[in-house]
């Protein structure tokens, strides 16, 4: 090998050693950079790209592996397909525009009428409706069970049955699955199991170790960590991301901008410094909810109380994340989303926003807001009564983020 190989090899950052630690993978995975050796990845902001040759242009057009359009492929957005994969332990990853995309293409590529989907109940409002209203005008039937009763699973499965999906943890009630023990019912069942790992993110939870096939994420969330881009993924093995999902999204067209990929590739960076300090905070902010005479119950795998706090503990890395959700007694609906509406409407420093996994500690009403859109039963059905509010806790001081909660807390009427 020259000297000149040599040196190539040394800074090509797709070329790194085997064996490799998360949180270095989450640093260093990434295309080989250009010939001029930048430190940080490039952004790469074009929407095609020169061909040297005719002959040359039509090979790189049947293999979709090189670059020649950006609704095919980019060099920014494989750097983070590349590092997302490493992350959670894949064979690849695909890109998307935001999480329900991600879902959306896993859909398209794995389903057809005439399928059943077995879904938990207590997922992300718009995950319920994106199966039950949108796919069930196709012929794609779902039925949504229990988040923990494994018996509701293998009761409720199908000779048709072609996917288990849930969300560990639950938005927002944080209900954790057994992913191992699904894992296995499913493929009993010739289905798949495909779980959502936006909440616990690679960080804190990798889903295919423990016998998931399929990851899907929202990136808005954690990933990015600042609130600045939308985005979605799915790992997975290159039998599904590149050979069943390609051909989809290439179609269809739900890829992820470059620019979005940039951040976000900036984001996992520090994914796991972000999300142990924000696990610590919300662990403080929920067991001091817990002493508070206001709050009926608080949901929050880490703590103590969570029913499935040991099982959260072996699957999130001893960590219960950055998301809580707490309940306010109200003697009907309505008087209980007021008292709601007075705890958020009076905190000075949180946000009151909809987006989650923020550095800003985000509050809001998940009945009128992420799950609003759903009908009264189904939102009894996933536990989502209107005195509850979810707090995504930031990195503000925690006795800060306390001290904006009590203002509304402390004033409660009787």
């Amino acid at each position: 090998m020259s000297s000149h190989d040599d040196e190539l090899q040394r800074i090509a950052r797709a070329r790194l050693p085997e064996g490799l630690r998360a949180e270095t993978l989450a640093v260093r995975t990434a295309l080989a950079p250009s010939q001029h050796g930048e430190n940080s990845e490039g952004l790469f902001l074009s929407t095609s790209f020169v061909q040297p040759s005719a002959a040359e242009s039509a090979r790189r057009f049947a293999n979709s592996e090189d670059f020649t359009y950006g609704r095919t492929s980019n060099p920014t957005v494989r750097s983070l397909e590349a590092r997302l994969a490493a992350m959670e332990g894949t064979e690849a990853a695909v890109a998307t525009s935001s999480g329900m995309s991600a879902i959306l293409l896993m859909c398209m590529g794995l389903l057809k009428a005439g399928d059943h989907v077995l879904c938990s109940r207590s997922v992300f409002g718009s995950t319920i409706n994106l199966f039950a209203k949108e796919f069930g005008k196709f012929g794609v039937e779902t039925s949504f069970v229990s988040q923990t009763d494994l018996d509701e699973w293998r009761a409720a499965t199908q000779p048709n049955t072609r996917l288990f999906f849930a969300e560990t943890p639950t938005n927002p009630l944080t209900e954790v699955c057994d992913i191992a023990a699904l894992a296995e019912m499913a493929h009993a069942a010739g289905a798949l199991l495909v779980v959502d790992n936006t909440y616990a993110s690679p960080a804190l939870q990798r889903p295919a170790s423990l016998g998931a096939d399929l990851v899907m994420h929202s990136a808005t969330k954690f990933m990015d960590g600042q609130g600045r881009v939308m985005g979605g993924a799915l790992c997975g093995p290159n039998h599904l991301v590149r050979d069943i999902f390609g051909p989809v999204i290439r179609t269809a067209g739900m890829v992820l901008s470059p620019f979005n990929a940039w951040v976000l590739l900036k984001g996992l960076e520090t994914l796991s410094l972000r999300l142990k300090a924000q696990s610590e905070q919300a662990l403080a902010v929920a067991r001091w909810l817990e002493e508070r005479p206001e709050v009926s119950r608080v949901y929050y795998p880490g703590l103590r109380s969570h029913p499935q706090h040991e099982l959260a503990m072996r699957q999130q890395s001893g960590q219960g994340g950055a998301v809580l959700s707490f309940e306010l007694a109200g003697a009907s609906p309505e008087q209980a989303r007021a008292r709601a509406y007075h705890v958020i409407d009076s905190t000075r420093v949180l946000s009151i926003a909809t987006n989650l996994g923020d550095t800003k500690s985000i509050i809001t009403h998940p009945a009128t807001t992420s799950h609003g859109r759903l009908s009264e039963a189904q939102r009894q059905a996933a536990g989502i009564g209107q005195g509850l509010i979810r707090l995504s806790v930031g990195l503000e001081h925690v006795a800060d983020i306390q001290d904006d909660l009590l203002r509304g807390l402390s004033t409660l009427p009787n």
